[in-house]
């Protein structure tokens, strides 16, 4: 939201500016006793404060959740459609303050409704709102495709904050579905696919909220990852296990009535150094690489051997300076498969 607000600030101040410019060149007539550089600049940026209050609030709280699960296309015809519809009658009313104050005519006065019609039918209308449709449309367009990369990765992309690699100290969370062959044979395909649709929008939220970003899904798998600080600040790299369980559990009703059954999953947290960096020239993405990922893959693996649903490792806990607000339960030192060390283990669960 700060980012919208600042980036269309400064669009305002620029379409101020190249009015300016466009009036005081050698191919415009002048201008006339209603403009001026001041009043025009104040006229941009009390629209756009006012159109960030109400559109930009909307559009980032209330439509964007809505749109998320459909086509591209969808999302923004819908936002700018609704955008025009929000400006036309913000211009319908403001010309019942605008026509009095510019024409000197009151309302209900003989010249009123020639000064109001002559007034809507003004062009500078129709191009304010031919380039804020342009702007919101584009802003809808930047938000669906940084949902696509992930929140934060976009602008890290393009600032080139991983062009080179570069070590990084982070959590790793591996988070598996229970029963996925069965479940996908009983489903069959389609079924299946809107199931795991389902399935990975329901937990988003907690994801978020505990400060987590999701690295990648790999078939009924996804992968979540924090730095340091933000996995250990308020335990978040723990609480967003049992915050995406709450989750499931307060959809069961609709599991049950769609699919049958309610999804169950395992996870397993790892911590340490990995490196960061882009990858690809078609398809550029940040990768992160390292023994940590294989490690956290390893040790949720070892979950349904060790009839746990939530494993972490010894490196985990002790992050913490703090008492955790959970049961802590050792496994004791495990063999991973592919590790030459054992790897102490825990599982954890809610305070009674």
């Amino acid at each position: 939201m700060r980012v919208i607000s600042v980036a269309w600030l400064s669009i305002s101040i620029v379409f101020a500016l190249v009015d300016h410019w466009t009036v005081n060149s050698s191919y415009s007539l002048g201008t006339t006793a209603l403009y001026s550089f001041g009043g025009n600049l104040t006229f941009h940026i009390i629209s756009t404060l006012i159109a960030i209050a109400i559109g930009a609030s909307f559009l980032v709280f209330y439509l964007h959740d809505r749109l998320i699960d459909r086509p591209y296309w969808h999302g923004i015809l819908t936002i700018v459609m609704v955008y025009i519809s929000v400006v036309s009658v913000i211009t319908f009313v403001m010309g019942f303050i605008l026509v009095p104050l510019n024409a000197g005519i009151p309302i209900g006065q003989e010249g009123f409704i020639d000064a109001y019609r002559a007034y809507l039918l003004d062009s500078i209308h129709l191009r304010n709102i031919m380039l804020w449709s342009i702007v919101v449309g584009s802003t809808q367009l930047l938000l669906q495709i940084n949902d696509k990369f992930g929140h934060g990765l976009l602008g890290k992309l393009i600032l080139g904050k991983y062009h080179k690699a570069r070590e990084e100290d982070r959590v790793f969370m591996f988070l598996d579905l229970k029963s996925s062959t069965a479940t996908a044979e009983k489903l069959g395909n389609l079924k299946y696919h809107k199931f795991l649709r389902d399935y990975f929008s329901d937990m988003t939220n907690a994801i978020i909220f505990n400060k987590g970003k999701i690295y990648q899904y790999v078939g009924d798998e996804v992968v979540i990852t924090w730095t340091v600080e933000d996995g250990i600040s308020d335990h978040h790299c723990l609480k967003c296990y049992f915050d995406i369980k709450r989750s499931i559990q307060e959809k069961k009703a609709v599991y049950e009535e769609r699919y049958g059954f309610i999804p169950e999953f395992k996870a397993g947290i790892h911590t340490g150094k990995v490196i960061a960096g882009e990858i690809g020239i078609v398809k550029r993405d940040i990768t992160y690489s390292g023994d940590v990922l294989n490690t956290a893959a390893r040790i949720q693996a070892k979950c349904n051997e060790l009839k746990v649903s939530l494993l972490a490792s010894e490196d985990v806990f002790d992050l913490f300076s703090e008492k955790i607000p959970f049961e802590k339960r050792s496994i004791g030192e495990i063999e991973l498969r592919g590790k030459s060390l054992k790897v102490p283990l825990s599982t954890f669960s809610l305070m009674n």
